[in-house]
C-alpha cells in the first residue's frame, strides 16, 4: 500500500538523520551518509506532504459520511473534491520518489571508448563520439578533461579516457555504456560503399581512494618510455606509466603527462573506476542470474546505438528512439534522447516496484 511505504521512508530518513546527530561515523561513513540525506531531503518533504493530503482526505471523508447539517456535507463535498484532485496529481510523482536512488547518483564519471570492429573507420568514429560527449558537457556547462588518448595513423582514436565532473554528469549520461554502431561511407572508400563499424563506451562512476580498496602488493607497475609525437623529451624521459592489478587482471596505460608522478595518478584514478565497474558488473549479475527482469546494466557488449550518417538518422535500440539529426546529435545535442531514456528507467523502475 502506497501509505505503509511512504511512512517507511520517511521512518527511513528518520533513522539517517539520527545516525548524523549521532558522532559515531567515521569519515567516510559520515560523507556516505551526508550525502544519502542530501538526496532523501527534498523527497521526504514530499511525501509528508502526501500523507497530510492524505489525513485531511479522510477526516473530509468522515465529516461527508457522518454529518447530518446539509451546508458541512457541502462544504465536506467539495473539499474531498478538491483534495482527491491534487492527490491524484500529485501521486505519479510520488511513486517515482519511491524509486530507490541510484547511490551513484551526483557523481562525476569516466568515459572509455575504444574502436572496435572496422579498423581506421572504427577510430575515426572513436574520435566523433569523444568529440560528441565533450560538445555535450560544454553545453551543459560540465567540466571535462582528457585523461588518456591513444591516436590512430589517420587521426582516430583508438582509445580515449576522458572525466565529465558536475552532479549531471553520471545522472544524464549512465546509459551510454555499450556498443554504438555507425554506417557510413570511409574517407578511405573509393567505391562509394557503406561500411559497417562499431565503438564501444564505457561508463563509471568516479571512484575516491578510500571507496576501492588497491593494495600495493597486488600491483606491478612498469615505467617506460612513452610512444608517439613528443619531441626529443619522448626518446629520454621513461615517463609512461604501466600499471596493472594482478587480482582482477585489469591494466592501465597512461603516456599523456610529461611526469611520472602525474602519468601515475592518472594510472591509479582509471584503475579505481575500473575495479568500481567490475565489483558493480558482478554485483548486477549475481542479481540477475536470481531474478531476470532487472534494469538493464549498460553492460558495453550489448548493441545501444546505431548512427546512420547516409540517412542522417541515429537510432537507440533499446527504446526505439530515432531522430533525423544526425549532425546536430554529434554535435552535443543528446538532451532529447537521454531525457527519452531515463523516462524509460523510471517506468521499468516503477514496475519492479509493484505499488
Amino acid at each position: 500500500m502506497l501509505k505503509d511505504r511512504l511512512e517507511r521512508e520517511i521512518e527511513r530518513f528518520r533513522e539517517i538523520e539520527e545516525k548524523l546527530s549521532s558522532g559515531e561515523l567515521s569519515t567516510s561513513e559520515l560523507r556516505e551518509t551526508s550525502r544519502l540525506h542530501a538526496q532523501l531531503g527534498p523527497r521526504v518533504a514530499e511525501m509528508q506532504e502526501y500523507l497530510r493530503l492524505s489525513s485531511e482526505l479522510q477526516q473530509a471523508e468522515a465529516m461527508l459520511r457522518d454529518s447530518t447539517d446539509a451546508e458541512m456535507r457541502e462544504m465536506a463535498r467539495e473539499e474531498v473534491a478538491s483534495l482527491q484532485t491534487e492527490l491524484e496529481g500529485r501521486k505519479k510523482r510520488i511513486e517515482r520518489l519511491l524509486i530507490p536512488p541510484d547511490p551513484r547518483q551526483g557523481r562525476s564519471l569516466i568515459l572509455e571508448i575504444r574502436a572496435g570492429t572496422g579498423g581506421d573507420e572504427a577510430a575515426l568514429f572513436a574520435s566523433d563520439l569523444t568529440r560528441m560527449y565533450l560538445r555535450f558537457a560544454e553545453r551543459r556547462g560540465l567540466p571535462a578533461e582528457m585523461i588518456s588518448l591513444s591516436e590512430s595513423d589517420l587521426g582516430g582514436y583508438k582509445e580515449a579516457v576522458f572525466s565529465i565532473a558536475g552532479a549531471e554528469a553520471y545522472d544524464l549520461l549512465h546509459q551510454e555504456g555499450g556498443a554504438h554502431r555507425v554506417q557510413r561511407i570511409p574517407v578511405t572508400e573509393s567505391g562509394g560503399r557503406i561500411h559497417t563499424s562499431a565503438v564501444t563506451v564505457a561508463v563509471m562512476p568516479e571512484v575516491e581512494q578510500e571507496e576501492v580498496t588497491i593494495n600495493d602488493k597486488d600491483l606491478i607497475i612498469d615505467t617506460i618510455r612513452a610512444s608517439g609525437a613528443g619531441g626529443q623529451h619522448v626518446n629520454k624521459t621513461e615517463s609512461a606509466v604501466r600499471v596493472r592489478h594482478v587480482p582482477s587482471g585489469i591494466m592501465v596505460y597512461c603516456q599523456d603527462e610529461r611526469s611520472q608522478h602525474k602519468n601515475m595518478a592518472r594510472a591509479m584514478r582509471i584503475l579505481r573506476a575500473r575495479l568500481a565497474e567490475k565489483q558493480e558488473s558482478e554485483r548486477h549479475a549475481a542479481e540477475a542470474a536470481l531474478k531476470k527482469e532487472q534494469v538493464k546494466s549498460g553492460d558495453r557488449s550489448e548493441r545501444i546505438r546505431t548512427y546512420n550518417f547516409p540517412q542522417g538518422r541515429v537510432t537507440d535500440h533499446r527504446i526505439g528512439f530515432t531522430a533525423y539529426n544526425l549532425s546536430a546529435f554529434l554535435d552535443g545535442e543528446m538532451d532529447e534522447l537521454l531525457e527519452a531514456l531515463l523516462e524509460a528507467e523510471r517506468e521499468q523502475k516503477l514496475k519492479l516496484l509493484a505499488i
